[in-house]
């Protein structure tokens, strides 16, 4: 049975990087929504792809490319954040549908860590990431559902002890 990996927090929480190390101890097709927008829309600005229709389309798209992985058995990791409880039950309850183990990994990160994070990562701005404001991790941190226990219950728990040991 497939397992889809939605990873969940917000920027500077370790998503990708815990996003990277699933694709490779779970052999799943990791999808990272702003490596995408990077590589098809070059020059991209942080509010471009934050209130424009790119980042929509590249998730749409992501989102058909991994429940078409899931119906071939292949493992999946989205890499999105999933700030909502809304956005995290519809892809759980479709990814189900499809056959699918889904597991929540959430990074749950104090605000001043993620922002002592993102302001090492602005200062070098690797290729496939966001030049990040203070005033729009605020901003984000509000709008920002974390899952709580009872929301945790809902989700698989990942059977690969290597994974397991990185949540």
């Amino acid at each position: 049975m497939p397992t889809l990996y939605l990873t969940c927090g917000l920027p500077g929480s370790g998503k990708t990087s815990l996003a990277k190390m699933i694709e490779h101890e779970a052999s799943a097709l990791r999808l990272t929504g702003d490596d995408w927008m990077h590589k098809l829309y070059p020059g991209i600005s942080t509010p471009e792809a934050e209130t424009g229709p790119c980042r929509s389309r590249v998730e749409s798209l992501q989102w058909q490319i991994a429940l078409r992985a899931i119906r071939v058995q292949c493992n999946v990791v989205v890499d999105w954040g999933v700030w909502s409880r809304a956005e995290r039950d519809a892809c759980r309850d479709e990814a189900r549908a499809h056959g699918a183990r889904v597991v929540l990994c959430f990074r749950d990160v104090p605000f001043e860590e993620l922002w002592n994070r993102l302001s090492r990562r602005n200062a070098e701005l690797p290729a496939g990431t966001f030049h990040i404001a203070r005033a729009d991790l605020l901003r984000w941190s509000k709008l920002f559902e974390p899952p709580g226990a009872e929301e945790m219950a809902l989700y698989d728990l990942p059977d690969n002890p290597a994974i397991t040991a990185l949540l």
